[in-house]
């Protein structure tokens, strides 16, 4: 999608699908090497025991392979653009795979650490598109972090029990339980999605009803961030994760489609 939103002229879309599958596959090798890394732990968690590792259906050097061969040919599509994709790309990939997923057991700023794996996809379809690092591209970047935090502390909230079993510290504690400025702390970052998300109008890049709409979401989806604060169950919580899963996908379309 930013691809789609920062590309100027008509769509080429064979390069479209070649930045998909370089990225699909960095994201695979990322996430194969999370749980070649995390098998001992993932047993622990019912969320996770299942996973092909962790089960003991898929062999350590069979996951270390995977992951290897994916890097290998999704770093190498992505550079077929220009070497920010590429670079960008390998920066995900070895952030998340072996400075997030280590940090996950040492402190909740793994939360702020895995953010920027998460939201390199939007730098690099930028950078894909524009040939380099832009305002458009940082702002999408800015976007996309801002919005991971009510996102995953929603998903931390509801798995606290899960993930203390494998001893993973990633939700603020306060006396061995879930620190209730969790639910603060979500709705400020939410709240700060408000004059983010108006940038790319203010640039030119779309029209007046992009930031309408942005501006309406990110309002709504503070009000679900601070229904969390102030509630702090597990229903306010499955609201405010709900409504991230729609958030981003229809300001990323809003953006494209209001393109001037």
């Amino acid at each position: 999608m930013a691809y789609f939103i920062a590309i100027t002229g008509d769509i080429d879309w064979k390069a479209a699908a070649i930045l998909s599958l370089g990225g699909f596959l960095v994201t695979g090798a990322a996430n194969a090497l999370n749980q070649a890394l995390e098998k001992d732990y993932d047993r622990l968690m019912k969320r996770t025991a299942d996973r092909p590792v962790a089960a003991g259906r898929m062999k350590m050097s069979e996951a270390v392979m995977s992951a290897g061969f994916m890097s290998l040919f999704g770093i190498t599509l992505l550079a077929l653009f220009n070497p920010w994709t590429a670079f960008f790309g390998m920066i995900a990939l070895m952030s998340y795979a072996f400075v997030y997923t280590p940090m996950k057991r040492i402190s909740p700023a793994a939360v702020t650490i895995g953010a920027i794996p998460g939201a390199l996809p939007t730098l690099i379809g930028c950078a894909a598109a524009q040939g380099a690092i832009t305002p458009l591209g940082l702002t999408l970047f800015a976007i996309q972090f801002l919005w991971q935090f009510p996102h995953f502390w929603s998903i931390g909230w509801l798995g606290f029990e899960d993930y203390a079993k494998a001893g993973y510290k990633l939700l603020p504690t306060r006396n061995g339980q879930q620190d209730p400025a969790t639910g603060f702390q979500s709705f400020l970052y939410a709240l700060l999605l408000v004059p983010v998300t108006v940038l790319p109008w203010m640039m030119n890049v779309t029209n007046v009803w992009s930031a309408v709409i942005a501006v309406t979401l990110s309002l709504a989806y503070a009000v679900f961030g601070w229904n969390f604060y102030q509630k702090l169950n597990r229903k306010a919580a499955l609201q405010l994760m709900f409504f991230s899963f729609l958030y981003i996908p229809v300001i990323l379309v809003t953006f494209y489609l209001t393109k001037l």
